[in-house]
């Protein structure tokens, strides 16, 4: 396994623990960024990558983004992350969760976990087991919790309507064509919120069934993921995974408007400069997506109800507008702005 240290995504990060359970086969890495604002809050992503080192690299970079996301929200976390590491058969057993869940309990609170990409709702069940140091486990209805995915597409969406605003002088989604990257959870509440103000939608996904289910269920097309990026649209809202805007992709769009709920949109913060100086109004993702862990926060600290998650969610337009704002004052493009507001919040400007 590489070593953190001199990685470009290495950024002072308070804890790294690598952890191993032969016995279920359990490896998995959990990254600690900061626990300025309070513990270190973010889910558990459980991937296969084609090399140990990939996974190190994406638990830095989303445990960053994780301290920056829970800053720009105006909650009382830190960021952390945690990746399972999965065999090439996805293998997931719930001894496997179990000891995951020992994991996080071992490091005392600094760190609490929840749902990310390829986890859900029973896994959180099956490593509650473990550790009370876990959200989004199922609410009772009358209370906050369960899946973060629709709180996180509810932002996404609301943040999508700000960005249209502003670059395109509408206060509505009607007609407007969104080229949509992604057909997961997130990426469907995003559609259905879309497709119910009137937009019209192109789908791409590497799973093609999913994609055309999504588009069944919103008079969508589907296109290719080659084709997904190139599209001439109105909004290109991506939802799937990282990194996905660098020189090449950036110069090929025909977009006035990038906002999605992936995390680690840009492969490096060059491609925040290259989207500004192309003049398409760029949603930071960590600011856009972070519905979820409102939601997520709100019920692992008990502090409030379903409609407290509602007006906090409501807050991330507006948070959107402030660095649109210092972007226009300034020149400088949304992401440089966005990234030195969190740093400032979490003690590292």
């Amino acid at each position: 396994m590489t070593t953190p240290w001199g990685l470009p995504d290495f950024d002072a990060h308070e804890e790294i623990h690598f952890v191993t359970d032969e016995k279920c086969g359990l490896k998995a890495i959990i990254a600690v960024h900061s626990t300025h604002l309070g513990p270190a809050a973010g889910g558990a992503r459980f991937w296969h990558y084609a090399k140990d080192a990939d996974a190190l690299t994406d638990a830095l970079r989303l445990s960053r983004g994780m301290s920056y996301k829970n800053a720009m929200a105006g909650l009382p976390l830190g960021g952390g992350k945690s990746v399972i590491l999965a065999d090439e058969k996805r293998t997931k057993t719930p001894e496997m969760l179990h000891a995951f869940g020992k994991a996080v309990d071992g490091l005392g609170g600094r760190y609490v976990t929840a749902e990310d990409v390829g986890i859900n709702v029973a896994d959180m069940i099956e490593a509650a087991r473990s550790t009370k140091f876990v959200a989004g486990l199922p609410n009772s209805g009358k209370d906050v919790g369960g899946d973060p995915g629709p709180h996180t597409s509810l932002g996404v969406f609301l943040g999508i309507k700000a960005a249209v605003k502003r670059a395109l002088g509408k206060d509505n989604l009607s007609g407007l064509h969104i080229a949509m990257q992604g057909a997961g959870s997130v990426a469907t509440g995003v559609a259905l919120h879309a497709c119910a103000e009137g937009a019209r939608l192109s789908i791409a996904d590497v799973d093609q069934a999913k994609a055309q289910k999504l588009a069944d269920a919103t008079n969508g097309k589907v296109v290719s993921t080659d084709e997904v990026l190139g599209l001439e649209a109105d909004v290109l809202s991506p939802n799937a995974l990282g990194a996905i805007f660098n020189e090449l992709t950036i110069a090929a769009l025909k977009v006035p408007v990038v906002a999605g709920g992936a995390n680690n949109q840009l492969a490096t913060p060059d491609d925040g400069e290259r989207l500004h100086k192309r003049g398409i109004l760029y949603s930071p993702d960590y600011v856009i997506n972070a519905g979820g862990i409102i939601n997520v926060c709100t019920e692992y600290l008990a502090d409030g109800d379903a409609s407290l998650v509602r007006q906090r969610i409501e807050g991330i337009p507006v948070r959107l507008e402030q660095i649109w704002t210092e972007s226009a004052e300034t020149g400088r493009n949304p992401a440089a702005v966005a990234d030195a507001m969190a740093q400032r919040l979490i003690g590292r400007a």
